[in-house]
């Protein structure tokens, strides 16, 4: 896919946060070229008036400005933001980072100004910055979370057509937990009837496990209206028969999971503490074999 990359300038850097379990985020760039057919921040585009289809990975806006709107947003502050979350609607280690450097120049002022940080990425360029993230964590704080929905290669090809492999990603968070970086797994979003058995969850997770990983968090995947037709697309060319069933479950205006759904989240890897104190998402919830359509 030939890729429409095109450079803004903002007037605001960090985006005040409601209902989550931290207040403030940052996102270098808008659209993402993993392509992931379930990401909920394909909506994000329509709010330019472009498609939350092809148009979230062909057109790539770069926030050229960003570190220096960000510095100085930060230097008016009377008081710092306690932490701030990096990636919430954008992959900050997609492939153009290499050429823009956005994320990099954001850490380093984040790093002068001592504030905590969490970043959010399934992009392996982050082992560049390694050096950088050591000096935060010593300094104010940082913590990664590594998305890894599954191990199974096959399933990832098709649903995150443009991100690294499962055991790039997973190379990348051993890197980081060898550096001494507070670094974990986010197994989310869980797909019903393709990655939610029991046996599917426990491979996924004790990988995580095995590479170092400080915790785990999975959730399972929430469709909205501008996402689902991507979502439906993808299941009409790979697994129509399941296109009835995830009719039926995704339901209201924002996808949410019947309370039945959730009532059968919980941890399958017995004595691994599951917890991540520091981490941005909520409590860690796996879930429990295949879902009843």
């Amino acid at each position: 896919m030939r890729r429409d990359v095109r450079t803004v300038s903002v007037k605001t850097a960090l985006n005040r946060v409601a209902g989550m379990p931290f207040g403030w985020s940052l996102n270098p760039y808008r659209g993402c070229q993993h392509a992931c057919v379930y990401c909920y921040a394909r909506a994000t585009h329509r709010f330019l008036d472009l498609g939350a289809g092809d148009d979230f990975s062909r057109i790539l806006l770069v926030k050229a400005n960003l570190p220096e709107i960000l510095d100085r947003e930060l230097a008016r502050r009377r008081r710092w933001p306690d932490k701030v979350v990096v990636g919430t609607a954008t992959d900050p280690y997609q492939p153009i980072e290499g050429r823009w450097r956005i994320t990099r120049r954001c850490l380093e002022v984040l790093d002068r100004r001592r504030v905590a940080v969490e970043i959010i990425t399934k992009g392996t360029l982050i082992r560049r910055d390694i050096e950088l993230l050591q000096r935060m964590a010593a300094r104010a704080g940082m913590a990664v979370c590594v998305s890894v929905p599954t191990v199974d290669e096959a399933i990832s090809r098709q649903t995150e057509p443009g991100a690294p492999a499962p055991r790039h990603r997973l190379a990348a968070l051993e890197a980081l937990a060898a550096a001494g970086i507070r670094a974990g797994v986010l197994m989310a979003p869980i797909l019903p009837g393709l990655t939610d058995g029991a046996d599917h969850l426990r491979r996924t997770a004790n990988a995580a496990r095995d590479h170092g990983a400080a915790f785990v968090h999975a959730d399972v995947v929430r469709l909205s209206s501008d996402v689902r037709p991507v979502f439906s697309a993808y299941l009409e060319e790979h697994h129509p028969e399941l296109l009835a069933g995830y009719a039926h479950w995704c339901h209201g205006p924002a996808g949410v999971p019947p309370r039945r759904m959730q009532d059968r989240v919980h941890a399958i890897v017995p004595g691994w503490d599951m917890r991540r104190e520091d981490a941005a998402a909520p409590a860690p919830r796996l879930a429990q074999g295949a879902f009843d359509f």
